[in-house]
């Protein structure tokens, strides 16, 4: 993450009550709360929507109040190096609420900060949880049942009210009082246009991340597959998709230092629907696109040494991809730290592009998977919203 001054305080808005305050700190959880919004607003143009997120939110119709998916981190390491960033916007967060007062706080994903405030809004008697008037609504859940279950007894004690994005969530919450409702996953909604899809004759994709410090240590590696991929199929070609100005900048940096694969490997807006014969992927939201797309490929997953050990100590879970864990099977290999060599990435495209048993399986394998998210619905994310204001 470059260098990002918290604001002290953040804009107030215009004249009137709110009616919603979403924060949102990932590029994933910004476009789906986007859509959200754009129904939200259909249904009534009259609502009056403030947001911590990104630049779909603000598009969508929200009143961007600070762009958190420019400064967003992972892991133990990053955050405590740009901890006084993130308590100025915390503060500033609690700040805001208490002076504006929403009628309710729709949080997206982004546990480690939301859950934080979530608590902290309780404990200071602005939630209704808490003797306030302020609701407190969750959309997408925590992974708690791949980490950290009992989180679930914290949330149900701050929150009033969870929508998921998969079918058996619902049940990871049924010892607790926390009303949840599944709505379905964003990626099968009519409206859902796949930012990928699978060709066999395409170029290799590589995805590094949509944080810079991923694509500084990720990306890297992904190119190295592709170099030593080269050597046998001189003429392949790769696309790299990148969700916003910070990773673009990111990724040229990357690529500068590999002077050869310069005319081989395209940096492309994630805009669109971009073909591929086979991925190389970090373990975030585009790896579930590639999946359900029927893209082969693997996951690639590298962080600073204290970070991952620490990980390994707090999570307990076969996989970390999420195609993986949803199908508690390896549809996309994973390679992890020292495991994530030239040599391993480069056999797994060759495999991707050249085995059809290997295409066949992963086929199989998309389609499994979207049975698996495809369960009947009451109504959308939006739906439930209108419920719960």
């Amino acid at each position: 993450m470059s260098k990002v001054v918290a604001p002290k305080s953040l804009p107030a808005p215009a004249a009137g009550p709110v009616d919603l305050l979403i924060v949102a700190g990932e590029h994933s959880g910004d476009e789906h709360a986007a859509r959200v919004v754009r129904e939200l607003l259909v249904k009534n143009p009259n609502l009056k929507i403030c947001a911590l997120g990104g630049p779909e939110l603000a598009k969508a119709g929200a009143l961007l109040l600070h762009d958190l998916t420019a400064t967003s981190v992972v892991g133990f390491v990053e955050v405590l190096k740009h901890y006084s960033y993130f308590k100025a916007l915390f503060d500033a967060t609690l700040r805001w609420v208490a002076s504006h007062q929403p009628r309710a706080v729709c949080f997206v994903d982004y546990p480690g900060f939301n859950l934080r405030l979530a608590a902290q809004l309780r404990a200071r008697g602005l939630s209704v949880q808490g003797g306030g008037k302020v609701k407190l609504l969750y959309y997408i859940s925590p992974q708690i049942w791949a980490w950290k279950p009992r989180r679930r007894f914290s949330m149900a004690r701050d929150l009033d009210a969870m929508a998921v994005i998969f079918p058996f969530e619902p049940d990871c919450y049924a010892d607790t009082k926390l009303p949840v409702e599944f709505v379905g996953h964003p990626f099968l909604a009519p409206d859902y246009s796949a930012p990928v899809r699978h060709d066999p004759a395409g170029p290799v994709l590589l995805l590094p991340g949509s944080r810079t410090q991923a694509v500084a240590k990720i990306f890297p590696l992904l190119l190295a597959g592709f170099a030593e991929f080269r050597k046998a199929d001189p003429d392949a070609r790769a696309v790299v998709l990148y969700p916003s100005e910070e990773v673009l900048a990111a990724a040229r940096k990357v690529l500068a230092q590999w002077p050869p694969l310069a005319a081989a490997v395209e940096l492309r807006a994630n805009a669109g629907s971009t073909a591929a014969s086979a991925v190389l992927t970090s373990s975030g939201t585009m790896s579930l696109h590639c999946a359900l797309a029927g893209i082969p490929g693997a996951v690639v997953y590298k962080t600073k040494t204290l970070t991952y050990w620490l990980g390994r100590m707090l999570v307990s879970v076969e996989f970390i991809g999420m195609a993986n864990l949803l199908l508690k099977e390896p549809m996309y290999p994973e390679f992890i730290q020292g495991a994530a060599t030239a040599r391993a990435l480069a056999r797994q495209l060759r495999e991707c592009t050249a085995d059809e048993l290997r295409r066949e399986r992963t086929r199989a394998q998309a389609v499994k998977l979207r049975a698996l998210l495809a369960q009947p619905v009451v109504g959308t994310a939006a739906d439930w919203l209108v419920r719960q204001l």
